[in-house]
């Protein structure tokens, strides 16, 4: 069923200016006009540090797609004369803002966090909060019909809201393509190249590349002391890899997150000491909580290779400026599904990326 374009707007909220206009590029290529499909909308804060949410613009009977980064901690604002970096928190509580604004008027509303709200906090160990959720919950109550969202750290998280629509997507095609295209010399053959999770949580994540790609899978054993826990972090006590041999070989890397990416070197470390050849990391969600400096020794030492991250989310490593690393551009990825959804058209394809990266390997013989 083809609905109006006129019917079709999206929310831009703070930090996403950038990664919402590319998103609204292609949306007017596919459906040949000028127009921006992005809504006038603002969230004003008072000095006190309230907020609000306008909408400028009318939503009545509107597909509306909620578009927000909530781990984009470069966002600010003030509060009695301090400035203050905006939050998870902040950035979720603008999500509901603005379903307020739109006061029940629109048709739908949609949210896509390219980060999923919360989804650390996923599940108990001790008598603690479930904060991933409780906002699904949150949103699910406002009225919201799909929750879009990347590569959640635990997608069974969607079990909380069976009744709402909630779409996990994968960038697996889109890092494929951006290694044959920018690495010399790949070639993603059983004999030639292994995936490895960084730990057991994270073997389903390598899945899809293994299956796709007919690769063996390794990965590394964590054994966390749970009992402390120093800045945030949970210290590991032993890191030991398990697989086949992966001496003369190529590896990939695949994890969904990298904060301070203490572990993420140490595993790079391992690997070439067994011998492997090129070392590359596939990473949705590039954090560098404690900036890149640890990376730059680190290549500069021959350590690894290349990383690819992706732009769902800010970080303030500029891809530019590092040699070791390949910002993968997600923003079409993006309109394609919202388009699909707006079109009501089935996105099981896009879900399923194998039949893609299929084509891709007869295309480029799996070698660059």
């Amino acid at each position: 069923m083809s609905r109006s374009r006129e019917n079709l707007c999206l929310v831009a909220l703070p930090g996403t200016e950038e990664f919402s206009a590319s998103v609204d590029f292609y949306l007017k290529k596919w459906h040949d006009t000028d127009h921006t499909f992005i809504m006038d909308t603002a969230c004003p804060r008072f000095l006190t540090g309230d907020s609000k949410a306008i909408m400028l613009e009318s939503v009545r009977a509107k597909d509306v797609y909620i578009i927000s980064d909530p781990y984009n901690y470069s966002v600010s604002y003030k509060m009695r004369g301090h400035v203050n970096h905006m939050s998870p928190d902040d950035h979720f509580q603008n999500i509901k803002r603005v379903i307020s604004a739109i006061n029940g008027k629109a048709r739908r509303i949609s949210v896509m966090m390219n980060m999923l709200y919360g989804s650390r906090q996923h599940g108990r160990s001790m008598r603690e909060s479930l904060d991933c959720a409780m906002s699904l919950r949150e949103l699910e109550y406002a009225g919201v019909k799909n929750v879009i969202t990347f590569d959640a750290h635990d997608p069974e998280v969607q079990n909380s809201v069976p009744l709402m629509s909630f779409d996990n997507l994968y960038p697996s095609y889109q890092m494929l393509k951006a290694l044959l295209r920018n690495e010399r010399g790949i070639d993603l053959h059983r004999e030639a190249t292994v995936i490895v999770s960084p730990d057991d949580g994270g073997v389903q994540r390598c899945i899809q590349f293994a299956k796709s790609l007919n690769l063996e899978i390794g990965m590394f054993y964590k054994q966390r002391n749970t009992n402390v826990v120093q800045d945030g972090n949970v210290p590991i006590e032993r890191h030991e890899y398990i697989g086949n041999d992966i001496a003369g070989r190529d590896v990939i890397i695949v994890d969904d997150i990298l904060a301070t990416g203490d572990s993420l070197i140490d595993s790079f470390r391992k690997l070439k000491q067994f011998g492997a050849r090129k070392l590359y990391a596939f990473i949705t969600f590039g954090m560098f909580t404690r900036g890149s400096e640890a990376f730059d020794r680190a290549y500069e030492e021959g350590v690894f290779d290349r990383i690819f991250v992706t732009n769902l989310t800010y970080h303030q490593v500029d891809g530019a400026e590092k040699p070791y690393l390949c910002i993968v551009d997600l923003s079409k990825y993006a309109a394609y599904v919202i388009n699909c959804i707006f079109q009501e058209i089935s996105i099981s394809e896009v879900l399923d990326p194998e039949t893609k990266i299929s084509q891709l390997m007869k295309l480029t013989g799996g070698k660059s």
